[in-house]
């Protein structure tokens, strides 16, 4: 059999199976658009935080007066949680490529999620909990 030959087969293979939906399907979407948001998110962030201040001006002053704004609030959070969910859905994938023993691959998937949980978890609540600083209006 030669390559042309086998390659045409797996083509033919590939073409005729099924789409696969469910989970799988919306984890492919999600890492996409994730991915982009992420890059835009990210650039907006070194762009406000590193290029227009001064990086001897991020105080906890300056964090305090910018998590005034709700706005603010929400970007960082959103950054925050894809971010992290984009690396654990990486992740997630990693595990199903490579841990192949069942049982190592529920103890991988386990610790992928809970790290994914606690991590978000305290950002979440580091975000949410900030004090205002009292007597500054935005």
């Amino acid at each position: 059999m030669s390559v042309a030959t086998s390659v045409a087969r797996a083509y033919q293979r590939r073409q005729t199976r099924a789409p696969r939906g469910g989970f799988e399907l919306w984890s492919w979407y999600f890492f996409r658009v994730s991915g982009v948001l992420v890059l835009f998110l990210v650039f907006g962030h070194i762009l406000v935080v590193h290029i227009l201040n001064n990086v001897d001006a991020i105080t906890y002053a300056f964090v305090a007066d910018r998590w005034q704004s709700l706005g603010w609030r929400f970007y960082d959070w959103l950054l925050l949680a894809l971010a992290i969910t984009h690396g654990q859905n990486g992740l997630r994938v990693m595990i199903d490529d490579y841990i192949h023993p069942p049982a190592w691959r529920v103890v991988a998937h386990t610790m992928n999620w809970t790290v994914l949980g606690i991590f978000l978890a305290l950002g979440t609540l580091t975000i949410v909990t900030f004090p205002t600083m009292p007597g500054v209006q935005r």
